[in-house]
């Protein structure tokens, strides 16, 4: 069902790096067309490190694993065109894939589902921003990222920034715990907090560096492990907002999204957008830096992976 690049399958048929990306952040996580040049920017950073970039998106029902110029730019396009009627791209996470299969449409991968996809391709490492988790007032909306659930299921190492910050980090480091997924800290004993290069909350494990990090990556593929692993890697310091800010803008565009009744999967995009907004656009700066930061460790890492 997987419909993968030459490219891509030629590298994984010799064993060479490859680094799955999503697609969420062309449909769903930036404006165009800073979505197109991110994603394009991404992949060449991965090339840059001697590793094949493998986007991962549902095009008109089928599956890819890989994409070319021609369809991150379709993606990109169609995500910024006229909503007035609803989205023209779903958000699919893994429960959606088969609904959306049926009706060849065409969908952004989140963290779930390309974690999912990247293992049915047999593609061991992903890079993404950052995760989704335990929402604000969980406790009474019950409103929980099936990231977390995915990540304690399917054995991928994601590279991310931590998890996003306009999320309960405490509450989404103990369901990580309890769905048994070491967080381990690259250079760092602190999880970091998307935009911010700390939360104050203890990674379980550190790391130095891409050779430690595949060492680890590879004990726990021969343990034979059932769940991923997450990475974390902070935001360079260049490019980290201060945590006062970012947090008084995340209040104020969360407070936004109450008052417009916005919920469930729509609460992320939204939030971002208007965080983008609130910050006159360094956000997304930030958000841009972060990306390319991750899929820079994410590709030097699989390509020691691949030596081993």
């Amino acid at each position: 069902m997987l419909h993968v690049t030459p490219e891509v399958a030629e590298a994984l048929a010799e064993g060479r790096a490859v680094v799955a990306l999503e697609s969420t952040i062309i449909t769903h996580g930036m404006p165009f067309p800073d979505n197109l040049t991110t994603a394009a920017g991404v992949e060449q950073v991965v090339r840059d490190e001697g590793a094949v970039p493998a986007t991962i998106a549902l095009v008109d029902g089928a599956l890819r694993v890989g994409l070319d110029p021609a369809t991150l730019e379709q993606l990109a396009t169609a995500a910024a065109s006229p909503r007035e009627s609803g989205p023209r791209i779903a958000k699919a996470s893994r429960r959606d894939l088969p609904a959306l299969i049926a009706s060849r449409a065409s969908a952004g991968t989140t963290v779930a589902a390309t974690m999912f996809l990247a293992h049915r391709a047999g593609i061991p490492i992903f890079a993404t921003g950052g995760i989704g988790g335990v929402h604000r007032g969980a406790e009474h909306t019950f409103d929980v990222s099936a990231d977390l659930d995915e990540l304690g299921s399917t054995p991928v190492a994601v590279v991310c920034a931590g998890a996003k910050s306009i999320l309960d980090l405490p509450k989404t480091l103990e369901r990580l715990e309890t769905q048994g997924v070491p967080v381990i800290g690259v250079g760092t004993d602190e999880f970091p907090a998307f935009f911010t290069r700390s939360s104050g909350l203890p990674v379980d494990h550190r790391v130095e560096g891409p050779a430690d990090l595949a060492a680890v990556l590879r004990e726990h593929a021969r343990l034979g492990m059932r769940g991923g692993v997450l990475v974390v890697n902070p935001i360079p310091e260049a490019d980290a907002l201060q945590a006062d800010e970012i947090d008084s803008r995340i209040a104020e565009a969360i407070a936004d999204a109450e008052r417009a009744g916005i919920t469930r999967k729509d609460v992320t995009p939204y939030l971002l957008a208007r965080i983008n907004e609130l910050t006159g656009g360094r956000s997304l700066t930030a958000n841009v830096a972060l990306i390319r930061n991750n899929a820079r460790l994410a590709a030097r890492t699989a390509v020691v992976l691949a030596s081993l």
